[in-house]
């Protein structure tokens, strides 16, 4: 278990590899594209960085965290000898069980086999290997170094020994670890998801504007972020995604997304990561984001 393989150098993948780097354990770093994963590398570096000035790691430990992370675009190699694979690529399920299906043939057999999904059934992935008991979701929050968080997902098959491990490796990883079962969204998504939603509608029947909903929930609720922000951040496509798993899981209507997001990610409008979501991000610089007006 002192080793990792994690697939997917995108947001989740790299922080990942940068908090279980900075743990001491060895991680590969798995994508298919060199440009990601140098891009990767340089983002893991400027977080190291970061923390160096703020004196929260020493110069040493930057160095020690680099030096324990090793990339690859070959799967089959980067795994061979890990104890723990954590998926952290695109949430969208053919995806997913396809590297599922081909992680149970490259691991070795004694490896747990981990998700980062944040709505995906655990046990709908786990059924596409020959080791479902081994199959576990591990919900990291973005952004990864920084959050405490981990929900720890047991799918229908997922061994008591297995979700033991997995909880103890996040702690060793400087996280707090939640269990929670296997159906729609999980704990946090099934929560946070319907909220922003009605903030979504909120805005799409005219009741507020985009700073307006934004400020409620800031100054009245005491959120650190207000939701349409958060949802930006988040990824549009994301919120999307989720919502229409939990409305496809559950049968319930109060789960449908929103008309307005649905055309805002059809239009490409993701949030921050596309530069325009339900705020502006064009310009350089996040003091320089400016509320879009829905009409």
């Amino acid at each position: 278990m002192k080793k990792i393989a994690v697939i997917g150098a995108g947001t989740m993948g790299n922080g990942i590899a940068h908090i279980g780097a900075m743990s001491n354990y060895e991680v590969a770093l798995i994508d298919i594209s060199e440009a990601a994963l140098a891009k990767a590398m340089t983002t893991i570096e400027k977080n190291l960085d970061r923390m160096v000035r703020k004196e929260k790691i020493s110069e040493g430990t930057k160095k020690l965290t680099l030096a324990n992370i090793t990339t690859y675009t070959d799967m089959a190699t980067g795994v061979k000898k890990a104890g723990l694979v954590i998926e952290a690529a695109t949430e969208n399920v053919d995806l997913k069980l396809k590297i599922f299906k081909s992680l149970d043939e490259l691991a070795p057999k004694s490896a747990i086999l981990a998700t980062n999904t944040s709505s995906i059934s655990i046990t709908k992935i786990a059924a596409a290997t020959k080791r479902p008991e081994k199959v576990i979701g591990m919900h990291f929050f973005n952004p990864d170094p920084m959050m405490k968080l981990v929900e720890v997902i047991r799918g229908y098959a997922t061994a008591s020994s297995v979700t033991k491990k997995v909880m103890s490796l996040a702690k060793e990883l400087g996280k707090m670890p939640v269990e929670v079962n296997d159906y729609p969204g999980f704990a946090a998504n099934r929560i946070l998801m319907p909220m922003l939603n009605e903030a979504f509608y909120t805005l799409y029947e005219g009741v507020a504007g985009v700073q307006e909903i934004d400020t409620v929930m800031k100054l009245g609720m005491g959120h650190p972020m207000g939701p349409l922000q958060l949802a930006d951040f988040v990824g549009l496509d994301v919120c999307l995604a989720i919502l229409e798993v939990l409305h496809q899981g559950f049968g319930n209507p109060k789960y449908a997304p929103c008309p307005l997001l649905v055309n805002m990610v059809m239009a490409g409008k993701l949030g921050r990561k596309s530069g325009e979501g339900f705020y502006d991000y064009s310009k350089a610089g996040k003091d320089l984001v400016v509320a879009k007006q829905f009409k």
